[in-house]
């Protein structure tokens, strides 16, 4: 793609844009766009296709932009079908961790909702300009998001880079707001991808639902779970600590 990787953009301390100015390199419809065309982009595969494709690694390095910035979903080296007559499948974790959801994580649980959790962290990541796993201030992305949401300040997640006359405020809270909801537990309280992109474009808060923080977010339980994916540990040590999470 001509203007390669989104996670390009976001993410590489080293890289200046095109025009070698980091200042502005996306601007605020550039990422809105971008959130927009991502969602369609996983209606198509886990509700246009003939069936549906669960891509298990939805993060901002595998989604490409062509020469107008247009988003591709890139990378399917780790998709998994599930066929129709399954509500999901049970297989070892694959993915990029800070970018999947808990209960896949932890207990194999795969459906198309572990999508949607990505997706929630990459839009995070657009709208902030830092990665998903990038602590600030011994907060991580995610947790500095429900809390500047709970305080009612949802600009301060907002890129700095960015000029402030262009976007609303309320424009940021909304799209924030839609994608907390795709952390929620248990996963069939997460909105389908079509969902998203009905409440993306829709002007009406009647379209949207409230999100309610998910018991997994605090700096402790994320600390734990990566340690125990990274060390090498078994996922059942780490179980006791994610039960309220899943239900399971």
């Amino acid at each position: 793609m001509a203007n390669g990787s989104l996670g390009r953009y976001l993410n590489d301390p080293t890289f200046h844009g095109f025009a070698g100015d980091k200042q502005g390199m996306l601007n605020w419809k550039q990422r809105y766009d971008i959130i927009i065309g991502t969602a369609r982009g996983l209606t198509y595969l886990h509700e246009q296709f003939h069936v549906c494709i669960i891509h298990r690694d939805i993060k901002s390095s595998n989604i490409l932009l062509d020469d107008e910035f247009q988003p591709k979903i890139a990378d399917f080296g780790l998709v998994r079908l599930l066929p129709g007559d399954q509500s999901h499948v049970s297989t070892k974790f694959a993915g990029t961790l800070g970018y999947t959801a808990p209960e896949y994580a932890i207990h194999g649980h795969l459906t198309e909702k572990v999508d949607v959790h990505g997706f929630c962290d990459v839009v995070l990541e657009i709208i902030s300009g830092w990665r998903s796993n990038h602590m600030q201030e011994t907060e991580y992305l995610l947790e500095q998001a429900w809390k500047f949401h709970e305080a009612g300040m949802h600009v301060k997640l907002v890129d700095e880079t960015l000029d402030v006359s262009e976007y609303s405020e309320e424009e940021v809270k909304k799209i924030i707001e839609i994608a907390l909801i795709c952390t929620q537990s248990p996963p069939n309280l997460r909105p389908s991808v079509a969902e998203i992109v009905v409440m993306l474009l829709s002007d009406r808060s009647a379209d949207r639902r409230t999100p309610s923080r998910p018991n997994f977010v605090s700096m402790d339980t994320i600390t734990i779970a990566n340690s125990s994916m990274t060390t090498g540990s078994s996922a059942s040590n780490a179980t006791n600590n994610f039960t309220d999470i899943t239900g399971r």
